[in-house]
């Protein structure tokens, strides 16, 4: 029995092949139109700018780089914090013995402070103590210090932006690859499937010849053979695409199986090369940010050797159950503070011997600052080289499509030779294996070349720093 579609045959998919050879393509494009009639599509048909912009929209690194601007944005808020005035309250209620000593003792957060006089005694009797106060310190400038400081965190949330920013380019770059990817392992596995019926339309004159004693049955058996070889291809050209539409999924969401693609401009004339603007370049921009970034916090540096101000101003009051002469008042005497005071004044310190560590932290972050530099110098080098070979991979691309419609075209005349000659007793089965398979070669090479000018130009397109002149180009 024949299996033969006008449709699939008026386009060229198919030849008229018999049920056993395209059991499973038959079966797989059955299910499909049942689908379609049940309102059970595969899924929404991407072009490659909505697969790039799903990606944006569901890839979870992109959160996290959303995430980092936010905190290096709260980070600045901190910095300015320091422009504010220090308050710090107090209150406190105690029970100690109230014995004092005359003399020094050097600073130190081991032992407690009695203040007054000391009373000549030495007892174990304990009384009431409380206080309450209030310290307000203010530092009324600091030669540039906060203002550095500040800076710093501005840099640092513009180098979160900025590496957002490379995430996305990152993202976008890859989604668009997978989607190449897809499109020419589908356009392989077409080539692949023509071979297949090719194949099959060969093994059938073959059985006919065999069967009336015209030719050896070892041809019957090349037949099957060349066959056989067809479908492994056809099935390894579709796994290649299940991986691909599998990659794209990754980045895209969605299940592989209800991925489709619409190639757009891709099978049509490919645009000029973008030109190279490295310094937008997401990396290099980014890097660029780092080296403010660094050159930011050599500044703190320079402004931290410099005297301190504080203007302090105090109020307080204090109450105890103790009298001069060692006594105890008893009772709940100096649970209440009694006795007021405040006080008002400016506060100088100076960081004398902390010169040798901020020189030698001053040395490091300009080594940093130095190597940061250098970095971009590298990076700058590097995607000029990225573009050089990404345009010459893109002039050897446009050369090859000029030539394969050429090779198909001979191809297939050199096929129609072949099989003309074997069906004429002239030739053998041989040659036209031979030129079944220069044919499919020659299909998949045609279908692979306007492709793999696509694909270069994304090379330049991201090595050049900007990704949407090409999706553009790619998706009408």
């Amino acid at each position: 029995m024949i299996w033969v579609s006008k449709n699939w045959v008026e386009s060229g998919e198919f030849d008229a092949v018999d049920d056993t050879s395209c059991y499973d393509l038959v079966l797989q494009r059955t299910l499909a139109l049942f689908a379609t009639f049940m309102g059970l599509g595969a899924g929404e048909t991407l072009t490659l700018s909505a697969a790039v912009e799903k990606a944006l929209l569901n890839y979870p690194s992109l959160r996290i780089s959303e995430e980092n601007v936010k905190a290096a944005a709260a980070g600045i808020a901190l910095a300015r914090t320091a422009y504010l005035p220090k308050v710090d309250a107090l209150a406190q209620v105690n029970r100690a013995t109230r014995n004092n000593v005359f003399g020094l003792l050097l600073p130190q957060s081991a032992i407690p402070s009695i203040s007054g006089p000391v009373i000549g005694s030495n007892n174990f009797g304990t009384v009431w103590g409380s206080a309450v106060g209030v310290l307000v310190s203010w530092e009324p400038f600091d030669f540039g210090l906060r203002r550095a400081s500040v800076d710093v965190a501005e840099a640092t949330h513009a180098q979160t932006e900025a590496a957002r920013k490379r995430t996305r380019f990152e993202i976008a770059s890859i989604t668009a690859d997978a989607f190449l990817t897809l499109a020419a392992t589908e356009q392989t596995v077409k080539a692949a499937q023509a071979g297949v019926a090719r194949a099959e339309s060969v093994r059938l004159v073959t059985q006919s010849l065999v069967s009336a004693d015209l030719r050896p049955g070892a041809d019957q058996s090349r037949a099957e053979a060349e066959l056989a070889a067809a479908r492994t291809q056809l099935i390894q050209a579709q796994q290649a695409v299940a991986v691909a539409r599998a990659s794209l999924a990754q980045f895209s969401g969605g299940e592989p199986a209800s991925i489709s693609i619409a190639l757009g401009g891709l099978l049509g004339p490919a645009p000029a090369a973008s030109p190279l603007q490295a310094e937008v370049n997401p990396f290099v921009a980014e890097q660029a940010v780092a080296i403010e970034q660094t050159r930011l916090r050599l500044r703190v540096l320079e402004r931290s050797y410099f005297p301190k101000f504080q203007l302090q101003g105090s109020a307080y009051a204090r109450g105890s159950g103790a009298e001069l002469n060692g006594g105890r008042l008893g009772l709940a005497n100096g649970l209440a503070p009694n006795v007021q005071n405040y006080a008002a004044g400016l506060t100088v310190t100076f960081p004398a011997s902390d010169l040798p560590a901020i020189r030698a932290r001053e040395a490091a972050e300009s080594a940093h600052v130095r190597a940061e530099t250098a970095r971009k110098d590298q990076l700058v080098n590097d995607l000029k080289a990225q573009w050089n070979r990404a345009t010459a991979m893109v002039d050897g691309a446009r050369q090859v499509a000029l030539n394969t419609p050429l090779q198909v075209a001979s191809a297939r005349a050199a096929l129609d030779q072949a099989t003309a000659r074997y069906q004429a007793g002239l030739g053998a089965i041989g040659e036209v294996a031979e030129a079944q398979r220069l044919l499919a070669q020659s299909e998949i090479d045609d279908a692979l070349a306007r492709l793999s000018v696509w694909r270069g130009l994304l090379n330049v397109a991201i090595a050049g720093g900007d990704l949407e002149p090409f999706i553009t180009e790619a998706s009408h």
